[in-house]
């Protein structure tokens, strides 16, 4: 069972966690992605061989394709919106 829900959106989707740090894992993405922080508390984004950074509403985090990376549970819900560009097209 998936730690999080999705619901569809013309131009991508909404994923809402609302779960703990044993239920995220680390994965990587088969095309180019970039969230939006609709909504969430202390949660924490990480990149591969990178630390682990705060990420807060309005904020916009571009995740390369074949990049492995995850997330840290905050203290609330989480809410991205979430964006896939495929063959490397962003608008």
């Amino acid at each position: 069972m998936k730690p999080y829900t999705d619901t569809q959106l013309d131009d991508g989707w909404i994923r809402e966690f609302d779960t703990n740090d044993d239920e995220l894992e680390w994965h990587r993405d088969k095309n180019d992605r970039e969230i939006e922080v609709l909504e969430g508390s202390d949660w924490l984004f990480q990149f591969d061989n990178d630390l682990p950074f705060i990420i807060n509403k309005s904020n916009t985090v571009f995740i390369p394709k074949e990049t492995f990376h995850r997330l840290h549970s905050g203290t609330d819900k989480l809410v991205l919106k979430i964006r896939e560009y495929k063959n490397g097209e962003r608008p």
